[in-house]
């Protein structure tokens, strides 16, 4: 099966339950809260000196911004099974590579792939990820960096991310 996307991210089944569990609850239950607590901040008066009142706002908006990403994301993914494990660079894959010269570890995809990992990711549709995609274990290839300069790359190894 082909994990390629088609306009939006790719994600796992399992990436895609957990962000819809976590866009349920914050259109659910976590705009309920917020709207108690900026009432109950509201009941202490003088809103322009009120700490507690603006941190609610402020964590509302946030809330209602994450809503919205959580939204566009789920409505444009690509939900697939995990990549083969073929050694061909595709998203949902942990790639290794040097680049100019330097060896760096990334998994090409999805933040949300990644589950609050520190591991660097970059978009398939990046410079550098539109370059290696496709490609596999050995190949040595180059692309332009946003400021114009040519980077080599050679691509170690390329497998499913199981994070």
């Amino acid at each position: 099966m082909s994990t390629t996307t088609h306009g939006g991210p790719w994600l796992t089944q399992e990436a895609y339950n957990r962000l819809k569990a976590e866009l349920d609850h914050l259109s659910g239950a976590g705009r309920h809260e917020i709207v108690e607590k900026i009432e109950a901040a509201r009941q202490e008066g003088d809103l322009k000196e009120n700490g507690g009142y603006h941190a609610a706002k402020e964590e509302q908006g946030k809330i209602e911004a994450r809503i919205r990403q959580l939204s566009d994301l789920l409505r444009n993914a690509h939900v697939g099974e995990k990549p083969a494990d073929d050694g061909v660079v595709e998203p949902g894959m942990l790639v290794v590579a040097k680049i100019a010269g330097e060896e760096e570890k990334f998994l090409l995809g999805s933040r949300e792939i990644a589950d609050g990992s520190d591991i660097d990711v970059f978009s398939e549709k990046s410079p550098l990820g539109a370059a290696i995609v496709g490609h596999k274990q050995g190949d040595k290839l180059s692309y332009t960096a946003p400021n114009g300069r040519e980077i080599p790359v050679e691509i170690i190894s390329a497998t499913p991310y199981n994070g």
